[in-house]
């Protein structure tokens, strides 16, 4: 069987490139742009003369390559932003309504949209084949988001995979090497901001659910630690509240109103939602944060640190 590829793109004007989008069944596009290399990918997108054209064939096809159970969940106005040469090339809506999609072309930046998303060009198409992971784009600032962020992510977790009914990537399962791999190199400020926004919680409960497993059983064997942390910056003003419990090599987590029932702690570490990811992905050390005041710390000192030294910090890779 001959692999189909995006090679006569790299020629055709825009009425050959809406009749190639058009005819090509989803999933041979999907693995078509799949095998398509970045350099490769960017050239074609890049021209002009069919860029618009292209975004708009990918879009009105979305529910060719989609879940539809996870598309009828969506319902709001969406604007991609895609920037080229550094500015905002094109501009387009997708109404999403239970299913049903209608594409707006060029949409003004005036109209009210509840969701924009700016990337480039090349992370627009990668997204939308469900090859990039949207919560690890907008945690690198690979991708902005303005608006609803969890109908941004959602819509980045409704591809499959090619030929399956499988989910190609879940924005919400993040994976802390992943995580802490995309985080380098991010200005603080980008953290704060997605930290004080929609996907805030997605990103602490996905950290707290698999803290238990990064506990080293033998540097924890013998340890008897009762540590809270209250943190600061939510959008909406609250300190959410978690306490985790290390004994005989085993480690609780504790959230909300369990957490705020625990009577006995060893200490209670305040600081900012962003501070702590960069704590929970190695980009901030324990003493270090202790030390310039962004871990404050009410209680035993030396537990708080001591809760630290037990845990194996995923790295970037």
């Amino acid at each position: 069987m001959t692999q189909i590829t995006l090679e006569p793109l790299r020629t055709a004007d825009a009425r050959e490139t809406r009749a190639f989008l058009a005819d090509l069944p989803a999933e041979l596009l999907v693995e078509a742009v799949r095998a398509t290399s970045d350099a490769d990918l960017r050239a074609i997108i890049d021209r002009d003369e069919i860029r618009g054209t292209a975004v708009e064939g990918v879009l009105s096809r979305l529910h060719e390559y989609a879940l539809l159970e996870k598309l009828t969940e969506l319902v709001g106005t969406v604007r991609f932003d895609l920037v080229s040469g550094g500015r905002v090339g094109e501009r387009h809506g997708l109404v999403l309504d239970h299913g049903a999609l209608k594409v707006l072309p060029d949409l003004p930046a005036s109209e009210p949209v509840d969701v924009v998303l700016r990337t480039t060009i090349l992370g627009f198409v990668r997204l939308i084949s469900g090859e990039a992971n949207a919560g690890l784009d907008y945690l690198a600032g690979r991708l902005e988001i303005e608006g609803d962020a969890m109908l941004a992510l959602a819509l980045g977790g409704i591809f499959k995979v090619p030929g399956t009914d499988l989910v190609a990537v879940d924005p919400t399962a993040l994976d802390p090497v992943d995580v802490a791999t995309c985080l380098k190199g991010v200005p603080i400020e980008h953290l704060r901001g997605v930290m004080a926004g929609g996907f805030r919680p997605v990103v602490l409960d996905e950290i707290f659910r698999r803290l238990p497993d990064f506990v080293s059983y033998r540097r924890a064997s013998r340890v008897d630690l009762t540590i809270g942390f209250r943190l600061l910056g939510a959008g909406s003003g609250e300190i959410e509240r978690f306490v985790v419990r290390v004994w005989r090599g085993e480690c609780v987590v504790l959230a909300g109103a369990e957490a705020e029932a625990v009577e006995r702690r060893d200490a209670t570490i305040t600081c900012e939602g962003y501070e702590f990811l960069r704590l929970a992905t190695g980009h901030l050390s324990a003493i270090t944060g202790v030390l310039r005041g962004q871990l404050k710390v009410k209680g035993d000192r030396a537990k708080a640190l001591q809760f630290a030294s037990v845990l194996d910090i995923p790295s970037a890779r």
